[in-house]
Order: C-alpha cells, then structure tokens, then sequence
C-alpha cells in the first residue's frame, strides 16, 4: 500500500515545484507556498488531537486515500487560489499518513523489532520515490501536460487496493502491543500543555526530526528544478531524486542491528551528521556524475536517521499508549516546521546564491545544529506525565 501511495506522492513532489515555477513565479514564492502547507499541516495537527478520539489506522489511511484523491484535481487548475486550496489538502493527507504508520507500528510489532519495521516500510517508500522521478520525468516534455496527472491517479487507485487488503488481513484479530487505551478528547488549552509537557522530554529528538525534514523538503523543493537543469540527462533528469531515494532499500536491512549496537538516538544523530557534511561540498562539485554519487552518499546517511528516530517514537507510544496521539502529534508538528522552514528556506538561497550553493549551505547549518543537539541529549528519555494532565477537571 505504501509503496503505491509513495508512487503517487513522490510523483506529486517531483512535479509541484515544476508546475508553480511554469506558471510564472519564483522559486522564492514556491518555498513559500510549498511552506505554506505544512502550516496547515501544524494546525491540522492540534485539530486531530483536540478533537478525535480515535486515531486507529483503519480510519487515518482512508483519510488519507479521500484526500490524496482531491489533490491532483486541485492541483492543475494553475491559479494561486488553487495552490493554495492543494496545499491545505497536501498537508492534511500527508500528516495523516504519518499518523497511520505510527498507529500501525506500535499496535501490531513488537517494541523490540521498531526500528527493524520501520527500516521494511521505508523500503518500500523508497522504492516509491525511487521510480516516480524516473517514471514521471518520461511524462514530461517541455510543459506538464495531462499524462503526469493520469500517473499520478492510476499510482493511487491501485494502492487504494492494497489499503482494502490490509483492511482484511488486519481484522482477523492479530496481537495487539498497545495496551493503554487513548485519551478522549481534552479541551484544546489542556491538549497543549500535555503537548508542552511531552515535547519538552522529547525536545532533541523533534529538534532532529526538524532538522531531517527541513533537509528532506529542501532537496525535494530545488531538486526537480536543479535536476531539469542538466539538460545532458534528459530525459532521466529524475536521476537526482532518484539516487537520493535509493539508500533506504539497504539501510532497512541493517538499521536495527546497528540501534542495537549503538542506540536508536546516537544512531540518527551521527548518520545525520555525516550525511549533511557530506551535503556541504555540493557547490564545489561540477561533473554531474561527481555530483549524482554525492548526492547517493547524502541519502545513505541521511535516511539512516529516520528509521531510527521512528523506532525510538514508537518505543514511546508503545510505553504510554494512553497518549498515543498526543506524541504523535507533537512528532507532526516537528516535522510540519521541518517542512515549512525546508521550501522557504530552499527559495530563498537558491535565488540568492544558486542551487548547487544552497544546497552547500543547508549541509552546513544541518551538520553545526545536529552536532548541537548531540552534546545535550540524555542517554534515557522518560516521557511519563503527570496524572492530572491526562483528565480533565
């Protein structure tokens, strides 16, 4: 299911970019407006929490389904009152989707096999945003035209299928790990200090889910147009993201033997370090060939992080279910700023300095920030909280 749906997802980040700066504006207004939906993503965010019970996957992934359907629609209209409607829509369907994840790992896997499972699912959202460059570059000539819209619909019907299965499989009364029952909903001013109680033990962690998600949308915001830039790849300019893409199906395979060794934190901090160094000496690269194996050794680094911090999260929701959707919340929310300062900030030095200069300058802010961030986070985190946050008085 997911790797369908990523089909379609990344299908929708390589042509969004493109899409806007055809219609005449500048990549500073599409790191904005690419920006903008995770705005809506954060506010969706305190909404879920506020004022839903249940945050079952069975129900986040048909939300999900219904409004990636909208999407494409919304999308090609072309105005800016469109763009702006699309990225609501895009922020809320793609928060739902981390919330379906989360749910789905800490319900039904063990704790100890967290990092393992989400290591599986990111190979298969890999494989999802490895073809859909490739497959979605071959649609595109000079303009975009109906043929990546109907990619991106058929992409999403056949993992609307596999969304059915799973619906299936999963009724036949399989071991569940989340023994607490979730909170009902609290009244929004009492949501927001448990929010405020979680982050503050949570706080390196979401600051380094920040920081992933601020790389991940940067690349994937000046990418597509970095990418179609190299006119001599044509017409696998896809390449790029492509290559970005690739290192999760390997990192999968042996992420959860390296948290085991090492820790599931120490383990997302010093990969993603190193991949952001690594990101730093883009600009002095010139040979696209040169460049397309930096950009490989980035995603190697890089994606080793996220498997990681997600084991580790669903650790958390798995000791403290009763707060299930609060932590997960506040891990959108992180990510949500990830992705409102990755487009923005993406515009804004790549107008100012260039593409291949921007993407050296985010290595290096990401690398001193994580490095940071490193020296001050405890060994063990304990996310407990107190009795009287969890009912209301």
């Amino acid at each position: 299911m997911l790797f369908f749906w990523t089909l379609f997802e990344g299908s929708v980040e390589y042509i969004v970019p493109l899409k806007i700066t055809q219609s005449g504006f500048s990549e500073t207004f599409l790191g904005l407006l690419i920006g903008s939906s995770s705005v809506f993503g954060a506010l969706f965010d305190i909404f879920l929490s506020s004022y839903f019970n249940n945050t079952h996957f069975r129900r986040i992934f048909l939300l999900m389904f219904a409004m990636s359907f909208i999407y494409p629609l919304l999308l090609w209209k072309g105005t800016i009152l469109f763009y702006l409607f699309a990225m609501v829509v895009w922020g809320i369907y793609f928060d739902l989707s981390h919330f379906g994840v989360y749910d789905f790992v800490g319900r039904k896997i063990a704790p100890e096999n967290h990092s393992k499972q989400f290591g599986i699912i990111e190979i298969s959202k890999s494989l999802g945003f490895i073809l859909s460059p490739l497959i979605i570059g071959f649609t595109i000539e000079k303009s975009i035209s109906w043929q990546p819209l109907g990619a991106m619909l058929f992409f999403l019907t056949i993992g609307f299928g596999f969304f059915l299965l799973l619906l299936a499989f999963t009724k036949r009364g399989t071991q569940e790990y989340i023994h607490e029952k979730p909170l009902h909903a609290l009244h929004m001013l009492r949501e927001m200090r448990l929010w405020k109680s979680l982050g503050k033990r949570l706080l390196p962690v979401l600051l380094l889910t920040l920081l992933f998600h601020m790389l991940d949308s940067f690349i994937w915001t000046i990418g597509p147009i970095l990418s179609e830039s190299y006119t001599s790849l044509h017409p696998f300019n896809g390449l790029l993201l492509t290559l970005y893409s690739v290192p999760p199906l390997f990192v999968g395979w042996f992420v959860g033997s390296i948290t085991k060794r090492f820790g599931k934190k120490k383990t997302a901090f010093v990969s993603f370090i190193t991949g952001s160094l690594l990101l730093s000496v883009f600009m002095f690269l010139h040979n696209p060939i040169s460049i397309l194996i930096c950009i490989f050794m980035v995603g190697l680094f890089v994606n080793l992080a996220l498997p990681a911090m997600e084991g580790a999260y669903a650790d958390y929701i798995s000791e403290t279910g009763q707060v299930e959707k609060e932590i997960e919340a506040v891990i959108d929310f992180f990510t949500n700023l990830g992705f409102i300062i990755g487009p923005v900030l993406g515009g804004l030095l790549a107008d100012l300095f260039g593409n291949a200069e921007a993407f050296s300058l985010l290595g290096i802010i990401s690398a001193w920030l994580a490095f940071l961030l490193l020296r001050i986070t405890p060994k063990h985190i304990n996310i407990h909280v107190q009795e009287s946050l969890l009912v209301e008085s």
